[in-house]
C-alpha cells in the first residue's frame, strides 16, 4: 500500500506544481523512476499530449 500512496502523492504534486519549476521536473523524475513510464506518457496523463512542458527557452530566430 505504501507504493500506491507514494505514486498518488507524486501525481498530486505534479498536478499542483508549476510546469516550468524545478519541483515539477524533480517530481516527474521521481514518478518516472517509481512507475517506469516514459516522460511522454506521464505528461499525456497530465493532459499534455504531444507537448513537453518544462523550463521555457527563447526559440525565436530574431
Amino acid at each position: 500500500m505504501t507504493w500506491l500512496r507514494r505514486r498518488n502523492a507524486l501525481w498530486e504534486r505534479l498536478r499542483a506544481a508549476e510546469t516550468s519549476s524545478p519541483e515539477f521536473e524533480e517530481t516527474l523524475d521521481e514518478l518516472q523512476a517509481l512507475i517506469h513510464w516514459p516522460r511522454e506518457r506521464i505528461l499525456a496523463g497530465l493532459g499534455f499530449p504531444g507537448e513537453t512542458p518544462g523550463p521555457t527557452t527563447d526559440r525565436s530566430d530574431s
